[in-house]
C-alpha cells in the first residue's frame, strides 16, 4: 500500500496522510492536487510526498487526482517548508497564500468578464454631448457621475478636439471615482446615455513583440555600477545597489535582465507596490514584450491561474514582474531576482498568515536555485546595509543622478511658529502656497505627501469633547466626507455620520486633522483652475485605477497629485518641480523602533520624485521639529552619518540587525482571559528563554475586531539555534492553549516584524 502526506489549505501544523487507491498509484506525484476528504467535507490538497510507512493510525484515502502533472514544483515544496518553519505559521497557511483560488476548489474556472461603459452612440458629439448634460441639469447625481465618466474615458477633450483616445471605463471604476452607487449609473444607462458591455478580462500579456534595440545605452556610472554588480556576483550571491534617486537604477536592471534572457535564465522582478508596477510594466515592455508576465494581488482569479499556469508549460514568461506574492510563483529556471525598493515594508505581509518577508523568501528561492539577487534602493534598510557592511553582502553605489541632475533643494518650514503667528493656511505655509502656485503657472507639477487617508482623522463635539470610536476597535473612527460615513480602518467596518453629539446633543461636530481627501477639497479651493488627483487607498480599489491616475498625472491631464505613502516609491514624472511634506512628525513621533528609519526613507523618497528633468527641483519640508538630527540628514541627504546614529542606536539597545525579533500576540474576545493567558506564556517564557522575554504588554492598539490583545517581544542575539527556540515557543504555545479554559485562544507569531 502507498501513502501520501498531503499539504491542505488549513490553518494545521504538518501534512495529512492518506492511502493510494492502486488505480491511481501510477500518476501519483508530488506536487499533484488531490480531493480528499476532512470530516464531513472535502478538501483540494496538494501532495508533499510518496511513501510507503503505513502509520498508527487508520488513514482514509484519497478520493481524486486532479492533475496529471505536478502544478506545484518539488522547489515550491521545499521554499512552502523553508516558509512555514522560519515564520512559525502552518504549511497549510502557505499553501493558501501561494495557489491561486481557482486552484484550490475542484470547479473548472471560467475567464471573468467585467462590465464597462460606452457613451451612446447618438451623443458622441460636442453638440449631442451638450444636449446630453443639459438633459441631466437636474439630476445633480447623474449630472456629476456622466461628466466624471467623459472625463475618464476621454470623451470630453475628444469632443473639443483633442487627439486623445478614447479609454475603456468599467462600472467599478466609474463607481470608485464618482463614489456613486450601481443604481446612479443604471439610470443613466435607462435614459441611454450611457450603454453597458461585457468585457473578458484575464488575458494574458501576448501581444507586444519583444525588441532588444530599445534597451538604452549606460552612461558612465551606470556603467561602472553595472561592472561592480557583475564582479560582485562572482563572489556574492546577494548584492545591494545603493543609488540615489533618479540615478539610472532601472536601466541598470534591464541590462542585467537582458544578459540573463541570453543565458536563457528566468528573472523574477519584484516591486513593494502595485502601482509602482504601472510605469515598470510599460518601460519594460517597450525592451522585453511578450516575455513579460504581471503577477499581483489586484489581478482577477483567472489571470493568476493562467499565469501560474502558463509558468508550468513549455513557454513559461521569461521575466515575472510583480509585488510580493510573486515570488510563490512556479519558476523553472530562475537565474537572477531583482528586489527594487527593498528597503520598503511592503514587502512584509502582515495579515493573515504567513506574515513572510519576500524579500527573505526571494532570497531563499534564489539560493535553492542557484539565482543571484540585486537589491535596489536609494535607502537601504537596515538589515540589508549592515549585511553589505560586514560583508554577508556585495555593495555598489550610485550617487550620480542620470544626466546630471542635482538632487532636490530642501526647505525645511517650522510651522510650530508660523501657527504661533497665524500665518498658516489650514495645513499650508505660505512657503509651499508660494512654490505650487510658481510651479503651475509655469505649467509644471507639483506632489502633496500626506500620508494619511481620509478626510479628517477623528471626529468631535466641540462641545464636550466627544469623540465615535468603533464598536469592535480600540480606535477613533475616520471620517470620509465624500461617503457620508465614519470608518474603522482596522476592521473595515462604516457607522453613520451621527447628526448630533450623543453625550450633549450639540450639533457642533468638525473633523479634526487633515487627511488626503480634505487636503484634496483644501487645496481645490485655493487653487481652483487646478487639475487634482488623489492616490491612497480608497481612490485605487480597482486594479485599472492605479494606472489611470498614474497615466493622467505622466500625461499632464492632471497636475496636482496628492497622495499617501504610495507616491513616495519610485514613481518617475518628468515635470514634477515641487513636493510638499505636510507634516513630517507623525512619522517621527511613531511609537516604534523604526519610526526614524522609516521616516527619513519616506521624506527621502518623496523628495526623490522631485526635479527630475531639466531643472532642480524643490521640496518644502514642514515640521514643528526641525532642529531633530534627522531633519538635518534628509536635507543633506546624508544617508551614511543617517545610518551610522541609527546602527550605533540599535546596538546600544539591541534591535536588529543586531538582534532577531519575534513577537507573540494573543487573542481573545474576554481580556481577563487574554490577560492571565499571556502573563502565563510570559512567565513560561523566561524560564526557558530568560532576559530575552519582554512583556506582555497592551500593543497601541489593544482591542481589534472584537478581539482584546496581548503582545510578548522576544529579542534573540545573533547565531542562536533558532530551530530550538521555535521548537520552545510552539511548545509553550500549545501548553498555553490546551489550559482550562484557554480553547478559544489565539496565539500567532511574527518574525522579522516590520
Amino acid at each position: 500500500m502507498r501513502y501520501a502526506d498531503v499539504i491542505l489549505p488549513l490553518a494545521i501544523d504538518g501534512c495529512f496522510t492518506y492511502s493510494i487507491p492502486q488505480a491511481m498509484e501510477s500518476k501519483a506525484a508530488c506536487g499533484i492536487r488531490v480531493l480528499v476528504p476532512v470530516g464531513k467535507k472535502k478538501y483540494v490538497g496538494v501532495i508533499s510526498r510518496l511513501h510507503d510507512e503505513q502509520p498508527a493510525f487508520r488513514c482514509r484515502e484519497m478520493i481524486m487526482l486532479l492533475d496529471e502533472e505536478p502544478v506545484v514544483t518539488d522547489t515550491q515544496l521545499r521554499l512552502w517548508q523553508w516558509i512555514a518553519d522560519y515564520y512559525m505559521s502552518a504549511i497549510g497557511d502557505v499553501y493558501a497564500a501561494a495557489l491561486p483560488g481557482g486552484m484550490k476548489t475542484i470547479d473548472a474556472y471560467k475567464p471573468k468578464t467585467e462590465t464597462c461603459l460606452a457613451l451612446a452612440e447618438q451623443y458622441q458629439g460636442k453638440t449631442e454631448l451638450h444636449i446630453a448634460l443639459n438633459i441631466l441639469s437636474r439630476a445633480k447625481r447623474q449630472y456629476e457621475t456622466f461628466c466624471d465618466y467623459l472625463r475618464l474615458s476621454h470623451w470630453d477633450a475628444i469632443a473639443d478636439g483633442a487627439e486623445e483616445s478614447q479609454q475603456e471605463v468599467t462600472r467599478e471604476e466609474l463607481m470608485n471615482v464618482s463614489h456613486c452607487s450601481a443604481s446612479v449609473i443604471k439610470q443613466l444607462v435607462d435614459r441611454r446615455l450611457l450603454v453597458t458591455y461585457e468585457r473578458e478580462v484575464g488575458r494574458l500579456n501576448n501581444s507586444s513583440v519583444p525588441n532588444l534595440d530599445n534597451v538604452k545605452t549606460l552612461n558612465t556610472a551606470q556603467t561602472e555600477a553595472y561592472n561592480n554588480i557583475l564582479f560582485s556576483f562572482m563572489k556574492k550571491n546577494v548584492v545591494l545597489l545603493h543609488g540615489v534617486t533618479s540615478s539610472g537604477k532601472t536601466e541598470i536592471y534591464i541590462h542585467l535582465i537582458k544578459q540573463a534572457l541570453e543565458k536563457r535564465q528566468q528573472v523574477l522582478f519584484l516591486m513593494p507596490e502595485i502601482a509602482l508596477t504601472v510605469q515598470m510594466r510599460e518601460r519594460l515592455q517597450r525592451v522585453f514584450g511578450s516575455r513579460l508576465g504581471i503577477y499581483h494581488s489586484k489581478y482577477s482569479d483567472t489571470e493568476r491561474v493562467e499565469i501560474w499556469k502558463k509558468q508550468l508549460s513549455s513557454l513559461p514568461y521569461d521575466v515575472i514582474l510583480g509585488a510580493r506574492s510573486a515570488v510563490l510563483l512556479p519558476f523553472t529556471n530562475l537565474g537572477l531576482v531583482i528586489i527594487d525598493e527593498e528597503h520598503e515594508t511592503s514587502f512584509k505581509q502582515q495579515d493573515p498568515a504567513p506574515r513572510y518577508h519576500a524579500r527573505s523568501v526571494a532570497i531563499m528561492l534564489a539560493n535553492m536555485c542557484g539565482a543571484k539577487v540585486l537589491l535596489g534602493t536609494a535607502t537601504p534598510s537596515a538589515e540589508s546595509y549592515s549585511n553589505a557592511r560586514t560583508g554577508k553582502y556585495g555593495l555598489v553605489t550610485l550617487m550620480q543622478r542620470y544626466k546630471d541632475i542635482q538632487l532636490p533643494e530642501i526647505q525645511v518650514v517650522d510651522i510650530k511658529d508660523l501657527q504661533r503667528r497665524k500665518m498658516m493656511n489650514g495645513p499650508f505655509s505660505p512657503q509651499l502656497l508660494t512654490a505650487v502656485r510658481e510651479a503651475l503657472e509655469s505649467g509644471e507639477q507639483a506632489i502633496l505627501f500626506q500620508n494619511r487617508r481620509g478626510f479628517a482623522p477623528m471626529l468631535e463635539c466641540k462641545a464636550c469633547g466627544w469623540v465615535p470610536h468603533c464598536a469592535h476597535c480600540d480606535v477613533s473612527l475616520t471620517y470620509h466626507r465624500s461617503m457620508e460615513q465614519l470608518t474603522c480602518h482596522y476592521c473595515g467596518n462604516t457607522y453613520r455620520v451621527p447628526s448630533a453629539c450623543p453625550c450633549c446633543g450639540s450639533k457642533e461636530l468638525f473633523g479634526q486633522g487633515y487627511g488626503t481627501e480634505k487636503i484634496e477639497d483644501h487645496i481645490a479651493q485655493i487653487f481652483p483652475d487646478a487639475h487634482i488627483a488623489r492616490m491612497d487607498l480608497d481612490t485605487t480599489r480597482t486594479k485599472n485605477a492605479y494606472e489611470r491616475i498614474i497615466n493622467d498625472f505622466s500625461a499632464g491631464r492632471t497636475n496636482l497629485l496628492i497622495g499617501t505613502q504610495m507616491i513616495s516609491k519610485g514613481l518617475d514624472f518628468d515635470r514634477v518641480s515641487v513636493v510638499g511634506i505636510l507634516n513630517a512628525d507623525p512619522m517621527l513621533n511613531y511609537p516604534d523602533f523604526r519610526a526614524y528609519e522609516h521616516a527619513f526613507t519616506m521624506m527621502s523618497q518623496v523628495s526623490g520624485r522631485a526635479g527630475r528633468k531639466g531643472k532642480r527641483g524643490l521640496v518644502i519640508l514642514q515640521t514643528k521639529n526641525p532642529q531633530l538630527p534627522v531633519i538635518t540628514q534628509v536635507v543633506r541627504t546624508d544617508y551614511d552619518a543617517f545610518y551610522a546614529d541609527l546602527l550605533d542606536e540599535r546596538a546600544a539597545f539591541n534591535y536588529p540587525p543586531y538582534c532577531h525579533l519575534v513577537y507573540i500576540y494573543l487573542k481573545h474576545s474576554k481580556d481577563s482571559v487574554v490577560d492571565a493567558a499571556a502573563k502565563e506564556m510570559g512567565t513560561r517564557l523566561r524560564q526557558l528563554l530568560g532576559d530575552r522575554v519582554l512583556g506582555p504588554d497592551k500593543p497601541a492598539v489593544a482591542k481589534v475586531k472584537a478581539m482584546n490583545i496581548r503582545k510578548i517581544v522576544i529579542k534573540l542575539e545573533n547565531g542562536i539555534d533558532m530551530k530550538r527556540v521555535r521548537d520552545c515557543l510552539h511548545s509553550v504555545s500549545s501548553a498555553v492553549c490546551s489550559a482550562s479554559g484557554n480553547s478559544s485562544l489565539q496565539i500567532y507569531f511574527d518574525v522579522d516584524p516590520m
